[in-house]
């Protein structure tokens, strides 16, 4: 579900940004910026990559069953908020050109920062709605993050997208319907 949610954002972007520049190119990869050895990875070259950069758990998501399902056991859904960036992964030589894909990758999911069937009909099945919010980062948090990432800053944005990932079909157990708190009294004696 997280390969196919950011799947999702780097075709928004590829489709959205081959009508604006009326180029049929790939702008965006779903990849990370080096491979295992620590190297700039080869498909991301002249491109935005959009990868993960953390996964954690939405404290703040909560839901509540009908009084209909409460006989039924089903894992809670699952609300995730998934880290991700948005990096210009083009050389020194095409700087400003970095600027300009990042800068049309902001607009574009800024202008379209909820993804649900409404407006996104293709989006994977397994996917109820993708929200975008950019992440403010500190120098220090942001110096921390990129001396992860291997070190070397591209110019990028960081988003925060919500997402839920839930199976309320699978059923874990069925819980017996009690009907009442009726009790037969037992006859009085004088």
């Amino acid at each position: 579900m997280i390969a196919a949610a950011l799947d999702h954002i780097a075709l928004y972007l590829n489709q959205a940004m081959r009508r604006r520049f009326l180029i049929d190119e790939e702008f965006a990869v779903v990849a990370p910026l080096t491979d295992l050895d620590g190297q700039p990875a080869v498909n991301v070259a002249n491109r935005l990559a959009v990868f993960l950069v953390n996964v954690e758990k939405d404290p703040a998501a909560y839901t509540l069953a009908s009084a209909s399902e409460r006989h039924i056991r089903r894992p809670e859904p699952l609300h995730l908020n998934l880290r991700i960036m948005v990096a210009a992964s083009y050389g020194a030589t095409h700087y400003r050109e970095a600027l300009k894909m990042l800068s049309n990758a902001i607009s574009l999911l800024q202008a379209q920062p909820v993804f649900d069937r409404g407006n996104t009909p293709e989006m994977d099945g397994r996917i109820e709605k993708l929200i975008l919010d950019i992440e403010s980062l500190s120098n220090n948090d942001l110096s921390n993050l990129w001396g992860v990432l291997g070190g070397r800053y591209h110019p990028s944005v960081l988003y925060r997208m919500r997402m839920v990932c839930y199976d309320r079909t699978a059923i874990s157990a069925q819980l017996p319907i009690v009907g009442g708190t009726e009790t037969a009294a037992a006859p009085h004696r004088s």
